[in-house]
């Protein structure tokens, strides 16, 4: 293993804001079906849950009482063996102050910010910077979600000007999601790398049947990792998975077959600690 290599932060992310149980039967909707598959995923490797809600509909919400409700359920059947990372996802549903919002109401352990969606617009950068700044004050651990090599150059922009507070933090880049298919391949990842701010940790998702393919590709890299049915419902050879805890097994596996070391939830807290 290489002396400088970080430990791998595995993250699952388990539901997403727009898939049903149609789509996969053990796809989680409920707080006990997201804390069951929570345990499930800890014991194989997970540090880290990117966590959705649902409402009674089953749609995307961001309503801080399911929050809570998730977030009890999920600590009842790990304790603190995982970091629970909300979702500020706008789903189509929420405005750049309704996001920042429910964030402020929930005051979670960690939240997962889409940089795109928070600020639209140089006459949203006054509220977001206002926002970032108390979320790095609450001691909450951003992750900021990139989609696009543009997005990762308005990152370093935002934060040579100041409305991103001085870090560094999690950044996320988010492979395949604008492509016409919605597949990624590795090599989507090294337009992000050519255009990161060289400081920063940063992980992959991926979508589609390549997730663990770009997953090792991240792991090889020094990045980090997210995979789960969000993104992706198949295992490296093609096969549906029978849950999100066999694609965060496979991932754990690749990792430890490189000689990397898999980070637990405390050594998240430290690596992430504002």
């Amino acid at each position: 293993m290489s002396a400088d290599w970080a430990p791998l932060i595995l993250a699952v992310a388990p539901n997403g804001a727009y898939k049903i149980q149609t789509d996969h039967p053990a796809l989680p909707v409920t707080a006990d079906e997201i804390a069951r598959t929570a345990a499930q995923c800890c014991e194989v490797g997970a540090s880290m849950i990117h966590l959705h809600v649902r409402d009674a509909d089953g749609n995307h919400t961001l309503d801080p009482d399911l929050y809570r409700s998730a977030t009890a359920a999920i600590q009842r059947a790990v304790g603190e063996r995982l970091v629970i990372q909300m979702s500020s996802e706008a789903g189509g549903r929420y405005t750049p102050a309704a996001q920042i919002a429910a964030v402020r109401a929930l005051r979670p352990e960690s939240v997962s910010i889409a940089l795109r969606e928070i600020i639209p617009n140089t006459d949203a950068e006054s509220d977001a910077a206002a926002f970032l700044a108390w979320v790095v004050a609450e001691r909450i651990i951003p992750q900021f979600i990139l989609y696009s090599v543009g997005d990762a150059l308005r990152y370093n922009d935002f934060r040579r000007r100041g409305i991103v507070p001085p870090g560094p933090y999690l950044l996320l880049f988010a492979l395949g999601r604008y492509a016409a298919d919605q597949t990624s391949e590795p090599n989507d990842l090294l337009v992000f790398l050519s255009a990161r701010d060289g400081i920063s940790p940063w992980a992959v998702c991926a979508f589609g049947k390549r997730e663990h393919a770009c997953a090792l590709a991240a792991a090889t890299l020094n990045g980090h990792v997210r995979v789960g049915f969000e993104n992706n419902l198949y295992l490296k050879d093609g096969r549906v998975a029978d849950n999100n805890a066999a694609l965060v097994e496979q991932v754990r596996d690749g990792a430890l077959a490189l000689g990397r070391p898999l980070a637990d939830a405390d050594t998240v807290r430290q690596m992430l600690a504002l």
